[in-house]
């Protein structure tokens, strides 16, 4: 609840302040356009927070009940790609397919969906080379073995310390904090992932070093009768 409360806070804080300035005092057109602005930019903040919330609350009640079908992860993990190419291009970010896309799991399409774009979406933001010059590259890989399914997300960025590595996917928990939130982050993604990943009785996993990138994958178990 304090981890919420806070988040909430800061957006409705800024609402209530600017509404205010524009309630109470006399400002110029350039000024209230000014303020009507960060008044939406913050709304829709807000939004994405409860909406993220939502999200959270419904897989942890319902984790058990979500309906999977076999069906070939390559389109689900496509479209995912498809829907984050419009903030990698203009981030200045290329995508790498690797993997075999006619392998049949017994997914969600829908969550997992939801997962890859996670992840795509915080490789795409925080996964970017350090030096600014290069253009960012995101992989996403598909392999397998006896057991189990895994789809990775790798970037190129600048890593994650290990004593963070631990914590990445509990609710609200920030390496940096400031840089999250200029960039848009709420802070519930990865654990939206996780348990995504639960729900189809599979695993997340993170690996990381500073300077040489991360990679988040998905595991999932494989289902040996589609084989």
């Amino acid at each position: 609840v304090a981890n919420v409360s806070h988040e909430l806070r800061t957006p409705l804080t800024s609402i209530q302040g600017f509404t205010e300035t524009l309630l109470t005092n006399d400002v110029d057109e350039v000024q209230q356009k000014s303020f009507l602005k960060i008044i939406q930019d913050q709304s829709a903040r807000l939004s994405t927070v409860l909406e993220d919330l939502l999200s959270l609350s419904k897989l942890e009640k319902d984790s058990e009940g979500v309906e999977t079908t076999p069906q070939k992860i390559g389109p689900v993990v496509q479209t995912a790609i498809q829907v984050c190419e419009p903030k990698a291009k203009k981030l200045h970010v290329d995508f790498e397919f690797e993997g075999d896309d006619q392998i049949i799991v017994n997914i969600n399409s829908l969550l997992f969906e939801q997962a890859l774009v996670n992840l795509i979406d915080n490789a795409i933001k925080y996964g970017r080379p350090q030096d600014g010059k290069n253009k960012g590259s995101v992989k996403v890989k598909i392999d397998q073995d006896d057991q189990s399914v895994r789809v990775s997300v790798i970037d190129q960025g600048k890593g994650i310390d290990n004593e963070h590595l631990s914590r990445l996917f509990e609710r609200f928990y920030r390496v940096d904090k400031a840089r999250s939130r200029n960039i848009g982050g709420t802070g519930l993604g990865l654990s939206i992932v996780k348990h995504i990943a639960l729900a189809h009785k599979g695993s997340v996993k993170v690996e990381s070093q500073l300077g040489q990138g991360s990679k988040f994958s998905i595991i999932l178990p494989k289902n040996h009768e589609l084989t």
